[in-house]
């Protein structure tokens, strides 16, 4: 295939691109950890980018925009990180085991971040509602899709509903949120966050 200047200027300018967003992503993470979202500004994210209003405007719409990519970015992070941290060949409770882990190491690497996603989207606009949502659809299938395999099936367990799962999410980022508050390492919560899961997720012995 040949490669005209064209086709190596267009590039040139795509990879100039992408590096002045990701300069700007990570700036807007490093200025909520400096002073947290709310009091976070566009001039303190261009501050820290080491570029110009212009350009952070040429990438996103305003402060909540950027906040949101950053976040979107995030979960899908954690998400993976969750997916590839399971053996899907291992009993099931030691794949409960693993995912609980896997999601509480994701969310102890930037607390800040963390506690910020968590109190934040709650407070902000529409574009902030559907980052809520979607990111909790993300997770409450990735439950049923890590609970629906064969190993899980075999064992007699009770697959979580959509709701069960909403209850495992909601619960566990509430949890998370308090311990980052409180100033606590938030592995403190492994043991309850997986006994409540094998709860929720293990057999029914009849009474």
């Amino acid at each position: 295939m040949l490669v005209t200047r064209a086709d190596s200027a267009t590039s040139a300018d795509s990879a100039a691109e992408s590096g002045f967003r990701r300069r700007l992503l990570d700036a807007m993470a490093d200025a909520i950890r400096e002073r947290g979202y709310r009091d976070t500004t566009v001039a303190d994210i261009v501050r820290l980018a080491k570029t110009s209003r212009r350009t952070f405007y040429e990438h996103f719409d305003d402060k909540q925009d950027c906040f949101v990519a950053l976040l979107t970015e995030r979960n899908n992070d954690t998400i993976a990180q969750i997916y590839a941290a399971v053996d899907v060949s291992a009993p099931w409770d030691t794949q409960i085991h693993q995912a609980v882990e896997a999601w509480i190491g994701a969310s102890r690497v930037d607390t800040p971040i963390t506690l910020a996603w968590i109190r934040d989207i709650p407070a902000l606009g529409e574009r902030a509602r559907d980052l809520q949502r979607d990111a909790a659809d993300a997770f409450i299938t990735l439950i049923q899709t890590l609970t629906g395999t064969t190993e899980f099936q075999g064992a007699g367990l009770h697959p979580p509903t959509h709701q069960m799962a909403t209850i495992l999410y909601g619960g566990f980022r509430e949890l998370i949120a308090s311990m980052v508050e409180d100033g606590r390492d938030i592995t403190e919560i492994i043991p309850v966050a997986v006994e409540t899961a094998l709860a929720l997720i293990g057999p029914r012995y009849p009474a």
